[in-house]
């Protein structure tokens, strides 16, 4: 029996080694990668100059405190804010963490204008994280089942919905804030339209609100742009990220810009591991490889050549309802759950993801190669084609 607390129904397989876009389980099987860790592993398997890096950097210094300067922390600061045009960043080590961090940004920037109990708008079947307060913003009775009281401070519209927006700022005086996910990812790989956007960016400079973007699992070169938001032609005033950054470390990321920027004061929020020099070295690494690399135009090739090679093989199929995805964010929604996949593909050596009970969703690692994607369509459109027959 297991003495580890039973919250995650996991598949039984469990991993020794990697390399690339490739896995090995305790068995010596080997698994096409194309989760990458639910779009963390952002360099694939042991890399080996980030290896390398991260080697370097346990011989010298894992963790000291934020009580102290982090030179590494503030060179990961420099390097996101000149990658994206915010100002300030703090860091924590999840994307709950850079979410709640951002709530506590919005709550304080409606204090210092009076508000007493300010708002956030949310979307409809966002995901934030599973603190209390991200629980509360998400948009997912499922996860939120069981935990009330929930937090109060949120008003939920439907996602992709200007109207919606505009119904509240006529009636909710205490909105201070607008939280939404560019790409929601736990949703179904649902894309804002860039116009939506462009258009929320309005409403809020209109209303005097902060665009709080949540970029946890779209961000760091995953759409072939550094972020999401650089699609269009915008600045938000906060930005979170996770995921992606540390390629595996665990490190989360709150951005500012604009007139959310300089509003935390000493005391006001903290994280004992938070930015680390460990951490830090793994964000920079990873930036810097993306960089040196051309991994963002390799991520935008890659996905066209997904989204072709999964149009051209289920074209006419009956039950498949969409193909989308913006880069190495790529959902196939079926007309019908399809979570049996994940174990069908698993059984042929392919590692992929259902969400949102009916959506095929493929985060693969940003070096996986051309072959490696072909091989990848080679095995799951079968099973697609398979399933939706039987």
């Amino acid at each position: 029996m297991s003495h580890v607390m039973n919250t995650y129904a996991r598949i039984p397989v469990a991993f020794e080694r990697g390399e690339g876009a490739w896995l090995w389980d305790t068995e010596g099987k080997r698994y096409l990668d194309a989760l990458a860790g639910i779009a963390v592993n952002t360099l694939g398997h042991a890399h080996p100059r980030y290896t390398a890096a991260l080697n370097a950097q346990i011989g010298k210094l894992i963790h000291c405190s934020n009580i102290y300067e982090v030179p590494e922390q503030e060179q990961l600061a420099d390097k996101l804010c000149g990658l994206s045009g915010m100002q300030e960043v703090f860091f924590g080590n999840s994307g709950c963490e850079a979410n709640e961090a951002a709530i506590k940004l919005a709550r304080m920037y409606g204090h210092n204008k009076g508000i007493e109990t300010p708002s956030v708008i949310v979307m409809e079947k966002a995901f934030h994280g599973r603190t209390l307060a991200t629980l509360s913003a998400t948009g997912n009775r499922k996860v939120q089942a069981g935990f009330e009281p929930l937090v109060k401070g949120f008003v939920r519209v439907p996602y992709d919905d200007l109207a919606a927006i505009e119904q509240v700022a006529a009636h909710n005086p205490d909105v201070v804030a607008v939280l939404v996910e560019p790409i929601q990812g736990e949703g179904g790989i649902r894309i804002l339209d860039i116009h939506y956007l462009e258009q929320l960016r309005k409403i809020c400079d209109q209303q005097n609100w902060l665009l709080m973007l949540d970029e946890v699992q779209c961000g760091i070169g995953r759409t072939g742009k550094w972020f999401a938001f650089q699609h269009t032609g915008i600045l938000p005033d906060v930005m979170t990220l996770a995921k992606g950054l540390g390629s595996g470390v665990p490190i989360g990321a709150c951005l500012t810009a604009g007139k959310a920027a300089g509003l935390f004061k000493p005391g006001n929020h903290g994280s004992t591991f938070g930015g680390n020099p460990l951490a830090s070295v793994a964000g920079l690494t990873t930036l810097d490889i993306i960089e040196q690399d051309g991994l963002l135009a390799h991520a935008k090739e890659l996905g066209k050549f997904f989204h072709d090679g999964f149009a051209a093989a289920l074209q006419g199929v009956n039950g498949i309802r969409s193909i989308r995805g913006q880069g190495l964010m790529i959902g196939v929604e079926l007309d019908k759950p399809c979570g049996d996949l994940v174990k069908q593909a698993l059984a042929q050596g392919l590692l992929i993801n259902v969400t949102a009970d009916n959506v095929i969703r493929l985060l693969p690692p940003l070096v996986m190669s051309q072959d490696e994607a072909r091989q990848t369509l080679d095995i799951l459109c079968p099973l697609i084609k398979d399933f939706l027959q039987s």
